[in-house]
């Protein structure tokens, strides 16, 4: 019982941004970091396995940031939440790791305006800290179901803690109905 109780926190992602068909066989879940190098590497990863497995993936993406180690990911993540507001999660998510060593709140709010957002909409929810709660929800259950460091996953319930290869995610997609 206490393993199931730990994947559910894993997978009660109400408000967390999602790709693909929620009766997907292959559910993922992630908790990450923008500031993490080891989830910057795997949200390439998991960007191409959007695109190439469009039917068989079910994705959601949780925050994680590791305060101690990257003082900006909590605000990222922030920024992440509001880009969600607008339909536009995806866009700031690439910006955001692709510009990983410059997070403060001015960059942030550049590469905001970079990925299409409203601007003034994004720095009202980015400066009131709308999505704060819903982001420590995210840690707390992160930390419940065994989170230890970025990325981890949660791969139709099984936790993999660290980056996964390609080669390792195709191998796992190929044994999914």
């Amino acid at each position: 019982a206490p393993a199931r109780l730990k994947e559910s926190l894993a997978y009660s992602a109400i408000n967390d941004p999602t790709f693909g068909d929620e009766n997907a066989p292959l559910k993922i879940v992630e908790f990450a970091d923008f500031e993490c190098p080891y989830s910057k590497d795997e949200s390439l990863i998991i960007r191409e396995l959007q695109a190439r497995y469009p039917g068989k993936i079910h994705f959601i993406y949780r925050d994680f940031p590791l305060d101690d180690l990257h003082p900006h990911a909590f605000r990222a993540a922030e920024a992440a939440q509001c880009a969600n507001d607008q339909n536009k999660f995806w866009a700031l998510h690439d910006k955001l790791y692709q510009n990983a060593e410059r997070l403060t709140d001015l960059d942030i709010k550049l590469y905001a305006l970079e990925a299409g957002l409203n601007i003034t909409e994004f720095n009202k929810c980015f400066d009131e800290r709308k999505y704060k709660d819903e982001i420590e929800i995210d840690r707390a259950d992160g930390i419940a179901a065994g989170v230890v460091g970025t990325p981890t996953f949660f791969v139709n319930g099984r936790k993999i803690a660290g980056a996964i290869p390609m080669e390792v995610w195709q191998q796992i997609i190929a044994r999914v109905k």
